[in-house]
């Protein structure tokens, strides 16, 4: 395949930096509603934004880390913490819960290209690849919630998530093994993901529930 032009990685770049905000802003929330110190929001935060980036560096033996490589992206997410601290108040949770919910859908889409990419960079097997993409993708929101003493929302609210991180990796792989560009294998990636996402929440799609 391939290898992506600069432009391309840039705009990887770009909207992995735009995505990380959005979950980091999902960790807010959630810390402020348990009504966490200053410190606790910010680790919440960190969980959200880089948990899942981390577990697939360290799962692919990958260093240094992607927040250890781009050091700004730290001082951003703490940025964005005393931000929030300062200025979100109660009135604002609700409104800003459903906005999130959008730019969410696409951090999943470029997360889950992102992890895709790299395991296949490494010569993993295909199920492999597709299943880093989905770790990239959840594992930072399943982290968020487990430290705020939560079931993860991506098990229990039954809106399909990790289904579409599974399904849009299995589009990057196919266009993988087509030889396809590197930024049109990134763009269909994130556009089935995203897309699937942004579709189960309009349509209020819903996976079926394990009945007792």
């Amino acid at each position: 395949m391939s290898e992506m032009q600069p432009w391309g990685e840039t705009l990887r770049l770009l909207v992995e930096l735009a995505a990380t905000a959005a979950f980091a802003l999902s960790g807010l929330l959630e810390a402020a509603r348990k009504r966490l110190d200053a410190v606790g929001v910010c680790v919440v935060a960190f969980l959200a934004a880089f948990g899942g980036g981390t577990l697939r560096d360290l799962l692919l033996d990958r260093r240094p880390f992607f927040w250890v490589q781009h050091v700004e992206v730290l001082w951003g997410v703490l940025g964005l913490c005393v931000l929030a601290m300062l200025f979100l108040r109660q009135p604002h949770f609700e409104l800003t819960e459903k906005m999130i919910q959008w730019p969410d859908a696409l951090g999943l889409g470029l997360f889950t290209a992102t992890g895709v990419h790299l395991a296949l960079i490494d010569q993993m097997p295909m199920l492999v690849a597709v299943m880093m993409g989905l770790t990239t993708g959840v594992f930072g929101g399943v982290l968020r919630d487990m430290v705020c003493n939560e079931v993860p929302t991506a098990f229990r609210d039954h809106k399909p998530y990790a289904v579409c991180a599974f399904a849009g990796g299995w589009v990057y792989v196919a266009l993988w093994q087509m030889e396809a560009p590197g930024w049109s294998a990134l763009l269909a990636c994130v556009l089935v993901t995203a897309g699937l996402r942004a579709m189960a929440l309009w349509r209020n799609w819903a996976l079926p529930a394990w009945r007792v």
